[in-house]
């Protein structure tokens, strides 16, 4: 059998056959510019699925918007460890930003406990108690994604970005509905689908592209 075996020719293989892909089959369809381009072809490559060319929406100032508050080392919160997980924490690093998931944190679970809500939401309090730059990365947690509208809309949280992809069928929808109808820079997709893999792989994109 004769297979790649390098990483990154196996990654750019890829992309060549996504790119393909969208010539043979979508040959009207057309990319904003090269950084959206960037972002959905990944998306697409991290699922295998090609509803991402139509199903991921972007605000006007979202993806510029992210990139500078990257290069300003600004701090990313996620909702799963998943997600925290699969972000390339060498440029993260490299950019002096701190990356933060508090969803299994002790004051996390207290929070929840005490006020009956889910440590998802209570992860998105701790974090808007603390100082500097933000930007929210949700993959899972629709409760999460609905709760910083909250705070952003009683103006207790104010992040520079959203990059808003829960998966799922309960109110993961409808928190991203929500999430579009706001002025935040956002990132975020249309219906069900979603997942920490997605979240990841828009992080990273925006991370190459620097």
């Amino acid at each position: 059998m004769t297979y790649i075996t390098q990483p990154q020719n196996i990654e750019d293989k890829s992309f060549e056959i996504i790119q393909q892909i969208i010539e043979q089959t979508r040959p009207d369809y057309q990319f904003k510019d090269e950084l959206q381009a960037k972002i959905i072809k990944r998306c697409v490559h991290t699922s295998a699925d090609f509803d991402w060319l139509d199903i991921l929406k972007f605000s006007s100032t979202a993806n510029q918007t992210l990139l500078e508050a990257l290069q300003r080392g600004a701090t990313i919160y996620t909702d799963t460890n998943m997600v925290l997980s699969g972000m390339n924490k060498t440029r993260l690093d490299k950019l002096g930003c701190q990356y933060r998931c508090y969803v299994a944190d002790p004051i996390t679970r207290e929070i929840a406990h005490q006020k009956g809500i889910t440590r998802s939401m209570a992860a998105v309090e701790q974090a808007a108690n603390e100082e500097g730059e933000k930007i929210f990365v949700f993959g899972n947690a629709p409760t999460a994604l609905f709760r910083l509208l909250e705070l952003y809309q009683e103006g207790r949280l104010k992040p520079s970005a959203v990059v808003g992809v829960p998966v799922g069928f309960v109110g993961a929808e409808e928190s991203k509905d929500a999430l579009m109808q706001t002025d935040l820079p956002y990132i975020a997709a249309q219906g069900r689908k979603g997942g920490s893999n997605i979240a990841a792989a828009i992080m990273n994109a925006l991370l190459y592209s620097l």
